[in-house]
């Protein structure tokens, strides 16, 4: 076992899709800068990235209704889902932008155009659609949007979700072709790849234990690696902390004022996984439905097409859960662990807060296999159990903040916390998350490399036609930008699915 010395300009810290995308950003911009990336696990996008552990659904407020609240006067807020589409039109410009230039071979490894709707039941819910309808079909940025409660009109869009539902329920759907899945493992995957050829050193079963600040102002961090049990200290000049779940501890170890007061509630998932490939073929879309009062927005149960490894799956969920670790792989300790004397007031201001949310993860821990069934023949009424399986999917930590409305707030998003002199990053949070990383990255490079903004402003509007606009504001350039993008990543619109 040996004591290592290294020293860095820039150490990452997780391989999953935050990381690779600043990884891969930050060598456009400054290729001769030294970037290493430490992960735990032993291999890249095994924790939130992983094809398994998300919905794989490019977030673009398309289908998600959690994105457009109904206000009290009964109108609808569509400001989120515009920021969200917004921020997915930048990821989609820079993956093209990586494909035109032969950084990425083969699109259809990682992306798929796929029909995103929203479907619901009742009267109540029928009108909220209808007016979510009207407020985003008159937007440049959702365009081509459909809306529909004919029954024959339905069973076209979705042949599985019709067969043998009764005539007499109240039904309303949207659809807009333009949606996507995105296997972000995957794209994981070949960003790494190609920073490995830019020199960027991956370090795999590499532990971050710790992180302090030097007497000459850099981040020391101490890494055990796992394979050969070698302590290393590492230094740098910036980090970035793009951890998951993990993030948060190795934040608070930082010891940075913008860390405290903040804490992290965890949540698992479960998704039910179709194995009969007669009733994958009969669906073609991602249908999002709307979430059960109490439930978290990660909780909206929907029913993907989901495209891993070339070939077509049908998963159902999520279905939310509790355990005390903030990582699929993570310790039973990780919640307790992170309670510190600065976020305990927090902490605790939040459980008395969300007692109904903590009341649903209970039920939705309980429930059996039959239940979580019942739940799916909401969607598909003739689903039989034996094409069923269930898969446990990634965990989430929700932030949980003091704000101006306050103390523990839960948060529903993705946050991103750095020094006051941008020394140091970390990423926390969920949803939308890897549909917005590229947004999110930038985010943190304007945050941290301020004095490098216009040297660099000319290269990143190469990679990213529209920064510093508004797609909706710009809607001739939203079109061209769609239309290019639709080109360089080879999404045509998805075969019909006949009715049955």
């Amino acid at each position: 076992m040996s004591d290592i010395q290294r020293k860095s300009d820039i150490i990452l810290i997780g391989a999953g899709i935050m990381s690779a995308t600043l990884g891969t950003i930050l060598k456009e911009l400054k290729p001769d800068w030294d970037i290493t990336v430490y992960e735990k696990l032993s291999k890249p996008g095994e924790e939130s990235s992983n094809e398994w552990n998300n919905a794989g659904t490019g977030h673009a407020a398309l289908c998600e209704l959690n994105y457009t609240a109904e206000k009290a006067d009964g109108s609808i807020d569509i400001s989120k889902a515009i920021a969200v589409n917004e921020q997915f039109q930048v990821s989609m410009q820079f993956w093209s932008f990586l494909v035109k230039n032969k950084l990425i071979e083969n699109p259809q490894d990682f992306i798929m155009q796929i029909p995103h709707m929203s479907l619901v039941q009742g009267e109540e819910n029928v009108a909220f659609l209808k007016k979510r309808f009207e407020a985003l079909s008159n937007n440049p940025l959702f365009e081509g949007m459909e809306y529909s409660e004919e029954a024959e009109t339905l069973k076209q869009w979705i042949p599985l979700v019709m067969q043998e539902r009764p005539t007499s329920e109240k039904l309303a759907a949207t659809k807009i072709d333009s949606g996507t899945d995105v296997n972000f493992g995957a794209l994981t995957r070949i960003l790494l790849t190609h920073l490995q050829k830019k020199e960027v050193e991956l370090n795999y079963s590499n532990d971050v234990k710790n992180i302090k600040r030097t007497s000459d102002g850099l981040w020391e961090l101490k890494i055990h690696d796992d394979r050969t049990g070698d302590i290393i200290h590492h230094t740098a000049k910036f980090v970035f902390i793009g951890g998951g779940g993990g993030s948060l501890h190795l934040l608070q170890k930082s010891g940075i004022p913008e860390g405290k007061h903040i804490g992290g509630f965890p949540v698992s998932g479960l998704f039910m996984v179709c194995n009969n490939p007669e009733v994958v073929e009969q669906h073609n879309a991602k249908v999002y439905g709307k979430a059960k009062v109490g439930a978290p927005p990660m909780s909206v149960p929907h029913l993907d097409t989901r495209f891993i490894d070339n070939k077509k799956s049908l998963l159902f969920g999520p279905f939310a859960g509790f355990t005390p670790k903030f990582l699929k792989y993570g310790s039973m300790f990780d919640l307790i662990t992170s309670v510190k004397p600065h976020n305990v007031i927090t902490m605790l201001a939040s459980g008395a807060k969300n007692l109904s949310l903590t009341k649903y993860l209970i039920q939705q821990v309980m429930l059996s296999k039959e239940n979580r069934m019942e739940e799916l023949r909401e969607f598909i009424p003739n689903a039989k159990s034996e094409d069923w399986e269930l898969l446990v999917a990634g965990q989430r930590v929700q932030v949980i903040k003091d704000t101006a409305e306050g103390k523990g707030i839960l948060q529903f998003g993705t946050e991103v916390v750095s020094a006051a002199d941008g020394s140091i990053a970390a990423l926390l949070g969920a949803s939308p998350g890897a549909s917005t990383a590229v947004h999110v990255m930038l985010e943190v490079i304007n945050r941290c490399f301020p004095e490098h903004m216009n040297e660099w402003e000319p290269k990143i509007k190469e990679m990213i036609p529209s920064y510093g606009l508004s797609l909706m504001e710009n809607p001739e350039l939203l079109r061209e930008i769609h239309k290019s993008t639709e080109e360089v990543l080879g999404l045509t619109p998805p075969k019909q699915v006949n009715a049955m």
